[in-house]
This record gives structure tokens, sequence and C-alpha cells, in this order.
């Protein structure tokens, strides 16, 4: 896992990773909360909507953590941006 620091009160509301490959241009992995997996749907319909390109459809990750639901997109500039919620088991 690379290097990252959330930023927020309690459970952070925004995170900042390290960019661990590649050479030249480094893409950015960005995160936001959302409040809920619709809102994580939401996010990721409106993004492909707008013609952003698909990296992993919403989901969840259990290797992240118990009840971690996200989506993963590609902005114009070739940022990995995502969306997560944690859900109740």
């Amino acid at each position: 896992m690379s290097p990252h620091i959330g930023y927020g009160t309690g459970d952070p509301d925004f995170w900042i990773s390290a960019q661990t490959d590649g050479t030249g241009f480094r893409q950015s992995h960005i995160a936001f909360v959302a409040a809920d997996a619709v809102q994580v749907g939401a996010f990721y319909d409106a993004a492909l909507k707008l013609g952003l390109e698909p990296l992993q459809s919403p989901r969840l990750w259990p290797e992240y953590g118990p009840g971690y639901f996200a989506a993963f997109v590609r902005d114009p500039d070739g940022n990995n941006v995502e969306a997560r919620a944690i859900l109740a088991e």
C-alpha cells in the first residue's frame, strides 16, 4: 500500500496518496467520502455520463476494510478519483 494521508475529523473526509508507479506524469488518487452506497452509485453514474473512464464500478472492497464500498473513475487529467462509503454490517 502506498503512503497516504486523510484529512478530516473522526473518519477523514478527504484522502491523498502518493503515486508509486510509472514515470513522467504521476497520477493522483483522490478519494471523497459519500454518505452511503446510493451516493457512491450516483457519483459513478454522473462521472460516466460526463465521459470519464470507468476504472471500477461500485462494489464492496473487503480488502480495504469492513463495509468499504467504493467506485473509481479516471478524470480528464488522468487521475484516479474515488467515492467511498463505509456500510454498516
